[in-house]
């Protein structure tokens, strides 16, 4: 597979690869927080068994690059990017975070989505209380450049035991 590439509005180069063929729109599989595509590849490519599939970077991930200051904004652009290259009427997959993010696109006027999955989206609507304090915590993390720290306590809002967050602070790719 080759990597191809994508200029997003704000200069941003975005990284992706195409699977399978067929006719008809492609399906667009946008992995979580912490997946690049050589995590949803999988995936990818069960469903390039019965579509087209663009398997991306989200920016900051994989060979995507990246600009500050972060915005939805910004990644529905690097969609809108993906999918004037692709053409009208492709499907968007999301995967938690990535859920979240197509939501945002599908309500994006001018992307002309035709279809979308959203897999495990990030939202507790029981407790607000408790979500509002989570997203300060995050917040105030990542204003201080404390990024590991941000995905530390996401990791164990995501139920992950501290045991494995030490193992995954430890490995390499952290």
């Amino acid at each position: 597979m080759s990597i191809e590439r994508v200029t997003s509005a704000d200069g941003t180069t975005i990284a992706y690869e195409r699977l399978g063929g067929g006719e008809g729109p492609p399906i667009v599989v946008v992995g979580g927080a912490t997946c690049d595509r050589a995590m949803t590849r999988p995936l990818a490519e069960a469903l390039a068994r019965h579509a087209g599939v663009i398997n991306y970077d989200r920016r900051g991930r994989g060979d995507s690059a990246d600009r500050a200051p972060y915005a939805i904004a910004r990644e529905v652009d690097d969609l809108r990017a993906l999918l004037d290259r692709t053409g009208p009427g492709a499907s968007l997959y999301g995967h938690s975070s990535g859920a979240g993010l197509v939501l945002q696109a599908a309500a994006a006027a001018g992307l002309g989505v035709a279809r979308i999955v959203l897999h495990d989206p990030p939202y507790n609507l029981h407790e607000e209380e408790e979500s509002r304090r989570y997203a300060q915590r995050l917040e105030a993390l990542l204003a201080q450049g404390r990024r590991g720290d941000a995905i530390e306590l996401f990791m164990a809002s995501a139920g992950l035991p501290a045991e494995a967050i030490g193992d995954l602070r430890r490995a390499p790719a952290w």
